[in-house]
């Protein structure tokens, strides 16, 4: 969530980030709060001014009663008035700071200087890569889907009779190779990363959605529960940035980071008319996440270290990729800045979103109140937080069946994930 002194001082800035974002229809929102903060501020005004009033009189009323000068009925009438004033202002108020926060839980989150001018994906700039690894496919590729029907890996038709199009199921060596996956990024972060590892649930309640700013703007993409009041995670980012949703952190644990496996869930809406083949496009895949709770000053210092550690899976598991800085009208409406990883599948014969890297400075810490008291000062500041996908499988697993995939129809296993799976060759 902004700051509400930064549309209060700056507006044209607020306005002119809404521009960068390609999100101008928004700009009226600013106006709009700023009117409603207009009349909140004489709103409390009034009501100080009656409060004053009535402790005033309340005084005289007192002091006439005590010194037996007369009836203090009128005034007491008087007061019984203002009470009903200040009590109808007070609920007055208590709706419009309502609605003036939901308002602004709508507007995205400002934009780091560094961060791309553009309109779409068009636009985005390549910040490093594409890096390259010697595999050998000098013959016809087969897809992820062909490969993983020939080898009984994927069975796409039998999650569709289960739940519907776009929830896979793994079978035999497939899922025993998505587990080594999840199993050795948790490894890799936790041991060589200095990440806490966290198993969190895959539902919460609509605070920890707002929290993070997946509520309201998102709302349409989560899957909900509403007998429960509960919702299905689109990501661990949720449950694990809410950990610590209220809390004052202590300062000398600062950075706190963790790492956690979770299912995810997206409706997708909006989607159809895309490529939705096999793992392209699914409504339920596995993530490992990195969240990170950082002092502001050391946030984009993180930031890369972050891109850093997701780039190190791909480097291990030899996954040819390219790291993208995204621009202002493709970032998401949380991120103050944003990199995506992108893992080339030969099959589709183009790159493939696996991790998407964030800093969202305060915006999420203002949203779910986690301060910290920084060195030599009394009044509190909010963390920044930041994330990475370190990493999606449903698309790693794309570029890894493809790439490792031999000319009489098998597929090689990694040599780093070997020890998992306890083989080194499906076929």
């Amino acid at each position: 969530m902004l700051d509400i002194n930064l549309l209060r001082q700056n507006p044209d800035e607020v306005i002119a980030m809404l521009h960068r974002r390609s999100m101008a229809d928004d700009a009226g929102k600013v106006q709009e709060l700023l009117d409603i903060d207009r009349t909140r501020k004489e709103m409390v005004q009034r009501a100080d001014d009656l409060k004053a009033l009535r402790n005033r009189v309340s005084k005289e009323i007192a002091d006439i009663k005590r010194a037996g000068q007369g009836s203090a009925e009128e005034l007491i009438v008087q007061m019984k008035s203002v009470s009903d004033q200040i009590t109808g202002l007070d609920a007055s108020l208590t709706k419009l700071e309502s609605d003036m926060e939901e308002l602004l839980l709508t507007l995205p989150n400002k934009l780091h200087p560094s961060v791309p001018e553009g309109r779409s994906a068009e636009d985005n700039v390549l910040y490093r890569g594409p890096f390259e690894f010697a595999h050998q496919l000098d013959f016809p590729v087969k897809n992820h889907l062909e490969l993983g029907k020939s080898l009984g890996l994927l069975d796409f038709e039998r999650g569709a009779k289960i739940s519907g199009a776009g929830f896979p199921v793994y079978i035999g060596k497939g899922a025993r190779l998505e587990r080594a996956l999840i199993n050795f990024m948790l490894d890799t972060h936790t041991a060589n990363h200095g990440y806490t590892e966290v198993f969190p649930p895959f539902m919460v309640n609509q605070e920890s959605l707002r929290g993070t700013g997946q509520w309201p703007k998102f709302a349409d993409q989560v899957y909900h529960m509403p007998e429960d009041g509960l919702y299905a995670i689109p990501t661990a980012e949720v449950p694990v940035t809410n950990l610590h949703r209220g809390e004052m952190l202590d300062t000398d644990k600062l950075p706190i980071a963790y790492a956690a496996y979770s299912a995810c869930f997206r409706r997708e809406a909006g989607s159809y008319g895309k490529d939705t083949r096999g793992f392209l496009r699914v409504h339920q895949f596995n993530k490992v996440e990195m969240v990170r709770f950082t002092r502001p000053e050391k946030s984009y210092e993180a930031l890369e270290e972050i891109l850093g550690h997701a780039e190190a899976i791909l480097c291990a598991l030899k996954i040819p990729y390219r790291v993208i800085t995204l621009c202002g009208g493709d970032i998401s409406a949380n991120a103050a800045k944003c990199y995506d990883i992108e893992v080339w599948s030969p099959a589709e014969d183009k790159y493939l979103e696996a991790s998407s890297v964030s800093n969202f400075e305060d915006y999420q810490a203002r949203r779910s109140n986690i301060r910290f008291k920084p060195d030599g000062k009394s009044k509190p500041e909010f963390v920044h937080t930041l994330n990475g996908s370190g990493l999606a499988t449903s698309r790693l697993m794309v570029s890894l069946l493809e790439h490792y995939q031999t000319a009489d129809g098998k597929v090689k296993v990694p040599e780093v994930l070997q020890p998992y799976t306890g083989f080194d060759v499906i076929g």
